[in-house]
């Protein structure tokens, strides 16, 4: 189990706003996980992990039970897994953790990019078969499908509304991940496209801050996002570059487009002691138009093995227009 839980100042024009916030460096959970040996390098394995807020103990992920991950499957060793269920994409495994300022420091869910909307933290694929190789000489690959689970919709289909009734749509997901690490250096590169986001349960946000017209409101019909990331460890040190475009089709009206760069490092002071430093820089165009400047600064110290605590410090200043009117 993990449980994390920060203290934090949030600033708005006028006034400070005290708030206890729950899961920055690391999403509070519980679960179950387990593997048995079939032979001949087989076994069966499975996943049941639960999220929740450590400050009012309701479930995350949208009230979904085991809304983290709930999947079963088969692995071999010197090949791979095949499972079956509710599973991260290839942008959360490949890019999120290992490339990301979000992944690479404490500064964890402030520094992953608005809402989420590239996929780096916590894109969660429903109804879905997903391989994932071993290391063949340092690269790594996978691929997985999302079915919608509808039938006559295989492609998904949106939320609609009938005689003033919710009729409740579909989503269909896939993605693609490849990743080579060889000692110090590392680079990975993956794919994700999510076919109707708001009939997904949960819904995958798909609004970027205050910014309409990007798919909100059951509007989105397609959100597709591609990132290459690369890292470089020289003891004690490690750097780490990211780059992601994500792309928002509407059902109706036009499309926007949303990138972000992430340049940073951290470094171990002691064994104990490690400090992080990173910069981002996000735009949005086409439809509508936005520009956030980010600057991310933490330092952990652990106290066990599984036990530390940490300070960070978040500046952004944002700007932006919805077809032409200044936010």
């Amino acid at each position: 189990m993990r449980v994390s839980a920060t203290p934090t100042t949030q600033h708005a024009p006028a006034a400070a706003i005290p708030k206890y916030d729950d899961g920055v460096a690391q999403g509070s959970r519980w679960g179950l996980k387990g593997a048995e040996d079939l032979g001949g390098g087989l076994k069966a394995i499975f996943t049941l992990e639960n999220g929740f807020n450590s400050g009012n103990g309701t479930l995350g992920q949208g009230g979904t039970e085991f809304g983290r991950q709930a999947f079963v499957g088969i692995a071999k060793n010197d090949v791979g897994s095949l499972t079956f269920g509710r599973q991260y994409s290839f942008s959360t495994d490949y890019l999120g953790g290992a490339y990301s300022i979000g992944g690479q420091t404490v500064a964890g869910n402030y520094a992953y990019h608005i809402n989420d909307v590239d996929q780096l933290t916590s894109s969660r694929i429903n109804n879905a078969v997903k391989f994932s190789s071993v290391s063949f000489y340092g690269v790594t690959f996978g691929a997985m499908y999302g079915f919608s689970n509808a039938a006559g919709a295989f492609a998904g289909s949106p939320n609609t509304t009938v005689n003033g009734a919710a009729v409740a749509g579909s989503s269909r997901a896939y993605s693609f991940g490849l990743n080579y690490k060889a000692g110090p250096f590392g680079v990975g590169a993956a794919y994700t496209d999510i076919h109707y986001p708001a009939a997904s349960t949960p819904a995958f946000t798909a609004a970027i801050a205050n910014l309409n017209g990007t798919g909100t409101n059951n509007n989105a019909k397609d959100i597709r996002t591609f990132g290459v990331g690369a890292n470089y460890a020289f003891s004690p040190a490690t750097i780490f570059g990211l780059w992601t475009n994500t792309r928002f089709e509407a059902i109706t009206g036009g499309d926007t487009r949303f990138n972000a760069f992430d340049i940073a490092g951290k470094y171990a002071i002691t064994t104990a002691m490690t400090a992080g430093l990173g910069y981002t820089y996000m735009n949005a165009s086409d439809r509508v138009n936005g520009h956030w400047h980010q600057i991310d600064a933490s330092f952990d110290y652990a106290l066990s093995k599984r036990t530390d605590v940490y300070v960070l410090d978040v500046y952004q200043k944002a700007s932006g227009s919805n077809n032409g009117v200044e936010n």
